[in-house]
């Protein structure tokens, strides 16, 4: 019987979190949710895509026009405990139906009691400012400036669902730097660790 590999990845942004996803994904033949779950939500909810690109990972409420296609011109206000409902019901969802990689959204709290191997992806600043600057086509200055904006949001967003500290080493299995290795061997220790521990 085929192992029920179930794995999740914190990371800092502009860490490379879901660049060691993809290898991940690519490694073990299984696959990885990052945006993919914004979509699935949104086709489970009735909601507009284009709100939880909007609102991914923030912790804040929203009033909403037309989210229902059509013609309708209604207002709704959706709270962050829905929004984060509706996120944790899909990755539970898709965790239960085989093996899968989770990027980010809380999803080692999520699926705290399905036992997933939880990792938190780290880098250097001068490694994620590079990175920001060059999938973002800012300069260093505006990369620093969104680095920053971007983690704030996650920690609020994860404190505030989880009651655990974001980042904290005692929420995951593994915490490891990717400047330190590159992207294909930090995926490649995961599978190591995750292999000598049971998880892979």
């Amino acid at each position: 019987m085929e192992k029920h590999i179930l794995i999740t990845v914190g990371r800092q942004f502009g860490s490379g979190g879901k660049p060691v996803g993809d290898a991940l994904s690519e490694k073990l033949g299984i696959p990885v949710y990052d945006n993919e779950l914004i979509t699935e939500a949104a086709k489970q909810s009735g909601y507009s895509p284009e709100f939880f690109i909007r609102s991914d990972e923030k912790k804040r409420s929203f009033f909403l026009a037309n989210l229902f296609g059509g013609n309708s011109y209604s207002r709704n206000m959706i709270g962050d405990a829905e929004l984060f409902r509706i996120q944790s019901e899909t990755i539970r969802n898709l965790a239960s139906q085989g093996s899968a990689i989770f990027v980010g959204r809380a999803s080692d709290y999520v699926l705290r009691d399905m036992k997933p191997l939880n990792v938190f992806i780290s880098a250097t600043m001068e490694s994620r400012i590079k990175f920001v600057c060059e999938r973002d086509g800012v300069t260093p200055d505006e990369a620093v400036d969104i680095i920053d904006k971007r983690d704030r949001d996650r920690i609020r967003y994860y404190n505030f669902f989880t009651q655990r500290n974001w980042g904290a080493a005692s929420n995951y299995d593994l915490c490891i730097n990717r400047s330190a290795l590159g992207t294909q061997k930090t995926a490649d220790l995961i599978i190591e660790f995750g292999r000598l521990i049971g998880k892979i």
